[in-house]
Order: structure tokens, then sequence, then C-alpha cells
């Protein structure tokens, strides 16, 4: 036979399952949630890391075409000048 006492113990048995339940769920939840933030984590690192080794490479392509158009340049100046000298005489 039950008691009201024990259908009050059961009850409150019930519900605290419930609650364990419902808080295992939610502990699964942030920690699928934690998981994938930090895999977008990694991944932006890892394409942060990507886009500033392409940033130091274009850099550096474009000081070396600085370099070779300021040789250009100076060449061509030279090559005026002996023009002009070759004119002159």
């Amino acid at each position: 036979m039950v008691t009201d006492r024990t259908a009050a113990a059961l009850g409150a048995l019930k519900q605290a399952i419930m609650n364990l339940e419902n808080a295992i769920d939610v502990r699964i939840d942030a920690q699928r949630t934690n998981g994938e933030v930090e895999h977008e984590v990694r991944r932006v690192h890892a394409d942060r890391a990507r886009l500033a080794q392409e940033l130091d490479q274009s850099q550096f392509r474009a000081n070396r075409l600085e370099e070779v158009n300021r040789e250009v340049s100076r060449r061509l100046v030279t090559a005026m000048e002996t023009i002009r000298a070759v004119l002159d005489r």
C-alpha cells in the first residue's frame, strides 16, 4: 500500500530524475556547442595563418616589383641620355 509520504517521495524522486535528465541534456548541448565553437576557432586561426602568409608573399612580390621598376626607370634614363648625346653630336 502506497502512503502519502511514499507517493510524495516517489513524486520528488521522479522530479529529481527529470531535473537530472534536463541538466544532462543541457550539458550535452553545451559541450556540442563548445566543440563546434572550438572547431570554428581552429578554422579561423588556420585561415588567418594562411592569409598572413599570402600577405607576406604579396608584400615580397610588391617590393621586388618596385625594385625592378626603379632599375628599369634608371636604365631608361640612361638610354635617353645616351640617345640625346648621340643626337646632339
